[in-house]
């Protein structure tokens, strides 16, 4: 229901799923919406859905999202009332929260010595301390130097955890197990918190091996009224990053005394929030031991909107009606009240989440650039999809990779669970490579299944993963899309099939797979594409619409043709992408293996991907030996280590911190230095003497 004591216009400080999220409540509110883009986003889904939307700057976020002054221009440019600042981004940002009070527009979150009290970990960790919630045992102290970390740690006892003060997302955590591991990761550990928030301040905390994560939202107002929303179980983590969320949490829907512990749990959240007089919609994190689920500890609050909120949404009722957490922190930051107490707070059903996200999970999950081809989101019975995905999307290097959630409800927790494998099932994203098919192994698992969850689960399962490959016949199929339909000229001089009078004498076509080139034999025939792969020999030809005949079989496959004729190849979840290799590629591939010997290994070391170099860790001129770190490249707020191939004398790019690089540029070439190259040891000399 409308209420025309809200705002009237509201800017979205914020870009991809959330933004799109946030500006479908304020229409239901009848409010107007303002979009903010950067030149990188301008044909994103969340412009085209607000009501009106001002550029604020350059693809990188420092220069746009991240800019104060930008977003705080477009304020003024579009008459906006006050901000949601969505997550990330400036959404704990002190400095902004001043700017738009100083401004008189609206923070729709809470005030800023709430961010500044949580937004320090140091800070929070020692200020909840103080009003009785229990904290994991550490060091906690602002301006501490790796030395006096590393002298502290002793006490605080291995194994440990480094964490950021400013960070989220589990970025700049590490976990050292020895004493000699420790000054490596507090320096990368510093590197990254800086880079990522503009603040290398560190601290430790003892580990809790396999640990639950559990965290509770809350709602406050500005009348006094403090509730709790359930908790949500976020243990499903890759590298201290959130991958499948759920509520209510199975650890305590498991247990005999699970609503006691609810209790305490959502009581010590409460206490946290009231300690800082908090306002909005906050979550407060915990650590649970599994062994002992009565026996948690406080590890932050996040004082924004959470990405997995909508699990709780999606259970929580409120006199039996369902909760809009964006709609609710509009109202209490127009002043309303809460028109509700903590007993007319009912949790029903379950609902999972899971993230979809642009990377490559079978190559450590680098990200995935590229163009949006073409997008199916499931549908049907409480399937939900916050999404930021349309045909054509740019994902860019720039920004986080995930594009969407899929979120399912179910009376109970396995038919939520089944619910949401088929959703992400029938999820098609042609273009990129996504995780989907990860997701599903994850759900497929027995103890995922079973409730079975810690912070680890994902690290320990991984090594034991085996990703679906690209299929002979599948090959086959993409080389018959590629050639026989991207390359089809009415005009039979211009085709590149083989085609003569008579019968087409066929063609040898190269094709990258999955990093590696294949190379087939093609026939344009009457019959359909004949295709020799290794020996075996292949007939593909169309059925019906996404239908195709192999050898006899159908197979029901989505796909999408590139510009630069790569298939991509979609079933079930599962993503391929097979690109044409054309001849002077293949010529010069040949030409620098002759140079280097049959079998060498290449000397170039080539980004993966676009992005800005955040450490350059060797010189030019360097000894280097296998796997050293050359440089470290962030893309898609991810950092990536660029390693030596081999032993040698490194030659290394003109390249500072800061510098940009494109996808296969070359960081560095490693010489490897033969034994009669090498200058003699001071031994050797000695000995010769």
């Amino acid at each position: 229901m409308v209420n025309n004591q809200l705002f009237d216009t509201v800017l979205v400080a914020n870009r991809g799923e959330i933004a799109v999220r946030v500006i479908h409540t304020l229409k239901a509110l009848g409010i107007r919406s303002v979009a903010v883009y950067s030149d990188a986003d301008a044909g994103a889904r969340h412009v085209a859905e607000a009501d009106m939307a001002v550029r604020v700057g350059p693809g990188a976020a420092s220069e746009s999202y991240l800019s104060i002054e930008a977003i705080l221009g477009a304020c003024r440019r579009s008459g906006a009332q006050a901000v949601h600042p969505g997550y990330g981004f400036l959404s704990e940002n002190v400095e902004f929260g001043r700017a738009l009070e100083e401004a008189g527009i609206a923070f729709i979150g809470p005030d800023v010595i709430s961010i500044n009290l949580m937004g320090d970990k140091i800070r929070s960790k020692n200020h909840v301390m103080s009003h009785g919630v229990p904290v994991v045992p550490g060091i906690a102290k602002p301006g501490l130097s790796n030395g006096e970390l590393a002298d502290a740690a002793g006490e605080v006892g291995f194994p440990l955890l480094i964490k950021p003060s400013a960070g989220g997302g589990g970025k700049g955590m590490f976990v050292v197990e020895s004493p000699t591991e420790l000054p490596e990761a507090l320096a990368s550990a510093r590197r990254t918190a800086s880079s990522a928030f503009g603040d290398d301040t560190l601290f430790l905390e003892r580990l809790v091996r396999n640990p639950r994560h559990i965290e509770v939202q809350v709602l406050a107002d500005r009348h006094g009224n403090t509730v709790h929303l359930g908790e949500r179980e976020c243990s499903l983590q890759r590298r201290h990053q959130k991958v499948i969320e759920e509520a209510p949490a199975p650890l305590l829907e498991n247990l005999a005394d699970g609503e006691r512990i609810r209790a305490e749990i959502g009581a010590a959240a409460v206490a946290a929030a009231r300690s800082v007089d908090y306002v909005g919609a906050g979550t407060v994190e915990f650590l649970v031991s599994d062994e002992n689920p009565g026996e948690f500890f406080f590890m932050e609050m996040n004082t924004r909107l959470q990405v997995e909120h909508p699990v709780t949404e999606e259970v929580v009722r409120i006199n039996g009606r369902r909760l809009d957490l964006v709609e609710w922190q509009v109202r209490i930051a127009a002043g309303e009240a809460l028109d509700f107490t903590q007993d007319q707070v009912e949790l029903h059903g379950h609902a999972v989440e899971a993230r979809v996200y642009a990377e490559d999970p079978s190559h450590d999950f680098l990200p995935s650039i590229g163009t949006v081809l073409s997008v199916t989101e499931p549908a049907g019975e409480r399937i939900r999809v916050d999404s930021s995905l349309l045909d054509g999307l740019e994902v860019s290097s720039f920004y986080d990779p995930m594009l969407s959630k899929v979120i399912a409800w179910g009376r109970d927790r396995k038919q939520s669970l089944a619910r949401l494998d088929q959703a992400l099932s029938s999820t098609v994203i042609l273009g990129v490579l996504t995780n989907i098919e990860y997701l599903r192994m994850l759900l497929a698992d027995a103890d995922v299944a079973a409730g079975h969850l810690d912070t680890n689960l994902i690290g320990r399962k991984m090594p034991q993963m085996r990703f679906r490959a690209l299929s002979d016949s599948e090959l086959a199929l993409a080389a018959h899309l590629s050639l026989a339909t991207h390359g089809h000229s009415a005009n039979p001089w211009h085709r590149a099939d083989g085609w003569r009078l008579g019968e087409s004498a066929g063609t040898t076509q190269h094709f990258e797979v999955d990093s590696h080139t294949r190379s087939l034999a093609f026939r344009n025939t009457a019959a359909g594409s004949a295709i020799a792969i290794d020996g075996r020999e292949f007939m593909v030809k169309p059925t019906g619409p996404g239908r195709y005949s192999v050898n006899g079989l159908q197979h029901r496959v989505a796909t999408a043709l590139a510009a630069d004729g790569t298939v991509w190849l979609s079933h079930d979840g599962w993503t391929a992408g097979v690109r044409p290799v054309g001849r002077a590629e293949m010529l010069g591939r040949e030409l620098a293996a002759m140079d280097r010997g049959a079998g060498a290994l290449s000397p170039e070391v080539r980004s993966p991907m676009p992005g800005t170099v955040i450490a350059v860790q060797a010189s030019d001129g360097q000894q280097v030996v296998a796997g050293q770190v050359l440089a470290s490249i962030e893309a898609m707020k991810m950092e990536h280590q660029m390693l030596s191939p081999s032993d040698g004398v490194v030659h290394m790019s003109h390249l500072k911190v800061g510098d940009l690089v494109k996808a296969n540029q070359i960081i560095a070439t490693v010489k490897i230095v033969e034994a009669d190259d090498t200058e003699p040891t001071r031994t050797e000399l000695e000995h010769s003497a």
